[in-house]
C-alpha cells in the first residue's frame, strides 16, 4: 500500500464558489473534452446514445433545493470532483501504489498501469469522486489537469485546469492553498471558505465558498408604474387610426 508523504512542497486545489456557479456544467463537459482529445488518458462511454447510457466523468455539478429557515428557496448548484486530500484514505488504502499523493505539489493522481482495478480505493474516498472506466479496466479521477498546469507548449493563461479556465462564471479558482499570501487563500479567509465533510478526517485541499444568503423577497411590484399604458385613451392621428383599425 501506498503511504502519504509527511508534508507537500505546495497545496494545488481548486476553490469553488457555490454563490457564483450557475450550474451550467461548462466544467464537466470541458473536463471530459480535455481528458479524451487532447493530452490525458480517454474517459470511455457506453452506449452513449442508446437508451442506458453510462460514462466516466471527473468532474460533475449536483443541484439541489435548499430552503433556509427565512428567506425564499434557493438553487444551489454544487460541483464535485476530487478534493486532493491531504490525508487520502485512497491512497493508504491500495494495494498495488497505484493511487499515490505527490510531494512536490499535493496533487492525488492514479498510475493507470499498476491499477488492478479493484475498487477499494473508490470504496474509500467519503466524497464519491472515484470512477472506475468500464473500458480501460482502472479506476479514473481529477487530476487537476496536471497534464496543463506545467505544460510549456501551452500559452500561460491556459496553464490552469481545463474546468477553471472554461467556467464562464468564475466560480472556480486555481492556486496554491497553502501559501497563506496566494489569491486562493486570501479568498477563502475573507469568505469563510469551508472543508467538504470535515467530520470525516480527509483534510481536503480543495475549498467551497458558501452561498450568500439571499434573505430579501424580490419586490416585483416596483415594475408595475412601468407597465401602466402611457396613455388610456389616443387623440389626434394616433386615435383616428386606432379607430380606422378597430372597424378592420
Amino acid at each position: 500500500m501506498t503511504t502519504l508523504p509527511q508534508t507537500t512542497d505546495k497545496k494545488l486545489g481548486l476553490v469553488i464558489d457555490l454563490d457564483t456557479c450557475v450550474g451550467c456544467h461548462a466544467c464537466v463537459v470541458s473536463c471530459k473534452g480535455w481528458n479524451t482529445e487532447n493530452y490525458g488518458a480517454p474517459l470511455s462511454d457506453q452506449d452513449a446514445y442508446g437508451s442506458d447510457p453510462t460514462g466516466t466523468f471527473l468532474n460533475r455539478v449536483h443541484s439541489y433545493e435548499v430552503q433556509p429557515e427565512t428567506g425564499p428557496a434557493q438553487l444551489i448548484h454544487f460541483p464535485k470532483s476530487c478534493l486532493h486530500c491531504e490525508d487520502a484514505p485512497c491512497v493508504t488504502v491500495c494495494p498495488t501504489g497505484a493511487s499515490y499523493k505527490r510531494q512536490e505539489d499535493g496533487i492525488v493522481l492514479v498510475n493507470e498501469d499498476a491499477c488492478i482495478g479493484c475498487g477499494l480505493c473508490a470504496w474509500a474516498c467519503p466524497y464519491g469522486a472515484r470512477e472506475m472506466d468500464a473500458a480501460a479496466g482502472v479506476m479514473k479521477k481529477c487530476t487537476l489537469c496536471v497534464d496543463r498546469i506545467y505544460n510549456e507548449n501551452l500559452p500561460e493563461v491556459d496553464r490552469v485546469p481545463s474546468c477553471v479556465r472554461t467556467c464562464p462564471a468564475g466560480a472556480r479558482h486555481f492556486g496554491d492553498l497553502g501559501d497563506e499570501n496566494s489569491d486562493v487563500s486570501k479568498l477563502v479567509a475573507e469568505r469563510g471558505g469551508m472543508d467538504l465533510m470535515p467530520e470525516q478526517g480527509t483534510k481536503p485541499v480543495n475549498k467551497y465558498l458558501p452561498p450568500r444568503p439571499k434573505d430579501v423577497e424580490p419586490e416585483f411590484d416596483i415594475l408595475a408604474p412601468y407597465l401602466e399604458p402611457v396613455a388610456q385613451d389616443q387623440k389626434g392621428f394616433l386615435g383616428w387610426l386606432d379607430k380606422a383599425l378597430e372597424k378592420i
